[in-house]
């Protein structure tokens, strides 16, 4: 990651740790817990993704002369504070659920071992990073699976904010997505990318035959032609007499795509291009996917919906303190602290997590130990893998290690997750031992 990420902030981070400082306790051992507080409403599961890039971020966040000169001048921290950031760097532990893990209410995603002062800092940072690429993640994941075998490709970058745009690229592919547009998810992260030409391209031409010619003439007959500039049937017959039956595929952008599939997959076969396959984008979402998978499609372009979260642009996820040390000392015990605030209180003690799954291998709850971990009974998998330890970040993992385990955490679901109606959590999540806040 290029650059600080250390004003990716909350001013009141910066003023709760002067104050900490001033009261002597910034310096304490305390554990933070991020969280979800719930599904997005009628959602079966969530995707957690973004961990790949908070484990970047936590290791730019850095006080350099820049932001510090910025933060002393506006008079928003202290001098004492400001020496202290000077030298900032995360010494502390973290574990989480690994990207790609589905999830579930109360799952303790992140767990962030350290100084209040250490810990503290990164509350907006990790939380902006976690609830934006696990929405997009969640949207993809219910999307790839509509699809079922046939590809989705990422193209939402003209949706959202640039930056932006390269992390929902990332997001997507690991909840399954063949591709993205976006050419700078495939320089950072390695997305496959893909993308051949827009009504744009015809209209420059003086004919779709000459645009056509064109487009065959440096991609290949292999290239996706882009067919509902004007007449779709004439399109198609233009494509065809052009590329032959070596054509790769053709899109279809507008109009009622169920029925045109159909009368393009029928004019395709009538003139002998039985391989060439049938692309369909237009403001799809996953109810839209799911409506076609009767159709003769072979894929789908999908944007907006995927970008903004397909109606759950966050994930209400939320960081809290949930253990501090009763004393200065380094061998101080940690007690438990929560929230009692109605509608919002939360669970103390350091938490460990596993998911039980029967005999056949499918889950059934996630059991979530206060303090210890939870029994095993033999079925279950643990759900919490180290990602800093002591201030070395050891938990990078390929972009493809993510993917794989969101194919097999999804896999491992019951059935009711893979309904698209609204309805309740797929599993429920149990406290071991039960602890009410």
């Amino acid at each position: 990651m290029n650059g600080s990420t250390a004003l990716l902030t909350d001013r009141y981070e910066l003023t709760m740790l002067d104050a900490a400082l001033a009261s002597g306790r910034a310096f304490r051992k305390t554990v933070f817990e991020l969280f979800p507080r719930r599904l997005p409403d009628g959602r079966r599961y969530g995707v957690l993704a973004g961990v790949g890039r908070m484990l970047d971020a936590v290791e730019a966040f850095r006080f350099e002369a820049s932001e510090l000169d910025y933060l002393t001048t506006a008079k928003i921290i202290s001098p004492d504070l400001a020496a202290w950031l000077a030298d900032y760097r995360f010494t502390g532990s973290m574990w989480g659920y690994g990207e790609g893990e589905v999830y579930f209410p109360n799952a303790p995603l992140l767990i962030v071992e350290g100084t209040f002062a250490e810990a503290c800092v990164l509350e907006t940072l990790l939380l902006s990073i976690y609830n934006y690429d696990s929405a997009v993640a969640a949207a993809a994941s219910r999307m790839t699976l509509m699809a079922g075998d046939r590809p989705c490709i990422e193209m939402g970058a003209r949706r959202a904010h640039e930056r932006a745009a390269v992390a929902a690229s990332r997001a997507a592919y690991i909840a399954g997505f063949a591709a993205s547009s976006n050419l700078e998810a495939g320089r950072t992260y390695g997305v496959p990318t893909a993308g051949t030409a827009a009504h744009s391209f015809t209209l420059l031409h003086g004919s779709e035959e000459e645009a056509f010619r064109a487009q065959l003439a440096t991609q290949g007959k292999g290239t996706t032609l882009l067919v509902d500039t004007y007449d779709v049937e004439a399109a198609v017959r233009t494509a065809v007499e052009l590329a032959g039956p070596e054509l790769g595929a053709v899109r279809i952008d507008s109009g009622d795509l169920a029925d045109q599939a159909v009368e393009v997959r029928a004019l395709l076969d009538s003139l002998g291009a039985t391989k060439t396959r049938i692309i369909v984008t237009s403001d799809l979402d996953e109810y839209q996917i799911a409506a076609l998978r009767g159709a003769p499609v072979d894929g789908y372009g999908v944007g907006t919906s995927l970008v903004t979260g397909s109606g759950a642009p966050t994930c209400s996820m939320v960081y809290k303190i949930v253990a501090r040390a009763d004393s200065d000392a380094a061998d101080a015990t940690l007690e438990p602290v929560q929230k009692r605030s109605p509608n919002k209180a939360t669970i103390g003690g350091r938490k460990y997590a596993l998911r039980r799954r029967n005999a056949r291998g499918i889950a059934e709850a996630d059991v979530i130990g206060i303090g210890r971990p939870p029994v095993d009974d033999g079925d279950d998998r643990a759900l919490l893998v180290p990602l800093i330890d002591a201030g070395r970040i050891v938990g990078r993992e390929p972009l493809s290690a993510a993917r794989a385990r969101h194919a097999a955490s999804r896999a491992e679901l019951p059935r009711a997750a893979h309904k698209m109606s609204r309805g309740d959590a797929a599993i429920p999540t149990i406290i071991d031992p039960e602890v009410q806040p």
